[in-house]
């Protein structure tokens, strides 16, 4: 996918060009459209937080996801003790934001936590986010522990049964997926299908029992996150999931939003590919979610809006 294919407007949303005086006829005749919120928006061109902002309206407003009085989790990508430039970790601008977006709507309490991979009390500094979220109202929970987490059952899973999820995922009315655009070296890449391996205890069983297929079995989760946010305003383009330097990211300056999990990864992975190859054959749980019904590859089907700041 080229940077100016991306750039354009994209499929039209065959919505019916009406002037006042045409309405009546229009109404009468049966032939009038009405424009629907998209399936998936991409935007490009601005900061973190006017990117968010933009995508939200165009899906028709925090509002539609987030109701007054309610308790919401932000699930953020905080695996690692690395500094905001390294992208190893979703953008802390971005989390402190959409915690705001949340509290605008009304929520009662936001939640943000991960299971990180290196010292949590290191990766929630460093990175930025604890220090966002806390600032935005938020209140950060560690995932450390193993009494934090309880098991739940998955029905639909093929190799993953019976994880332990957090508690405050369980605790909460709903929860967004906020993962950080980047390559790994197992899963081949990170995005929002991998990034729920930070809401189970036990991440070895993942990778000790086919760790692609436990991806997509963890997605098969009843409570789907309303929305799930890829920061892609900078990507690690490879030596991930830590990356060894700066270099090895690349400033994209976009972030692209969906209910629709298994679009959001292949659109992210089609953004991916303007930086740095990548087949998306190789990063399997993708593939392994369409079939088990958690979404569509097939990204010409739906309703994109794509634009730029």
């Amino acid at each position: 996918m080229k940077r100016r294919d991306f750039l354009k407007t994209g499929t039209a949303l065959g919505i019916a060009a009406l002037t006042f005086n045409k309405l009546p006829a229009a109404i009468l005749s049966n032939k009038m459209m009405v424009e629907t919120a998209p399936d998936m928006v991409a935007v490009m061109g601005g900061e973190p937080a006017p990117l968010l902002q933009r995508a939200l309206k165009e899906l028709g407003g925090i509002e539609k996801y987030v109701r007054k009085g309610q308790t919401v989790v932000i699930k953020p990508n905080i695996g690692w003790d690395k500094k905001p430039e390294f992208a190893a970790d979703t953008n802390p601008e971005l989390i402190g934001e959409l915690v705001k977006q949340c509290f605008k709507a009304g929520a009662k309490k936001v939640t943000v936590f991960d299971h990180t991979c290196d010292n949590w009390q290191r990766c929630y500094e460093n990175s930025g986010i604890e220090k966002a979220a806390k600032d935005a109202g938020a209140e950060v929970l560690p995932g450390n522990d193993e009494i934090y987490y309880k098991e739940i059952k998955l029905p639909e899973g093929v190799k993953l049964k019976s994880p332990k999820i957090h508690q405050a995922l369980l605790d909460a009315d709903i929860w967004f997926n906020v993962p950080v655009l980047k390559n790994h070296g197992g899963a081949k890449m990170s995005i929002a299908m991998k990034n729920y391996m930070g809401i189970v205890w036990d991440r070895g069983f993942f990778h000790s029992n086919d760790l692609q297929q436990c991806i997509a079995d963890i997605c098969t989760w009843e409570k789907k996150p309303v929305l799930n946010i890829i920061d892609a305003y900078r990507c690690m383009k490879k030596n991930g999931p830590q990356g060894r330097s700066v270099s090895d990211t690349s400033v994209l300056k976009t972030i692209i939003v969906s209910p629709n999990i298994v679009a959001a990864d292949t659109a992210a992975i089609g953004l991916f590919n303007q930086v740095e190859k990548m087949d998306i054959n190789e990063v399997r749980h993708i593939a392994l979610g369409e079939k088990q019904n958690l979404g569509t590859q097939k990204i010409s089907q739906l309703n994109v809006k794509r634009i730029r700041l």
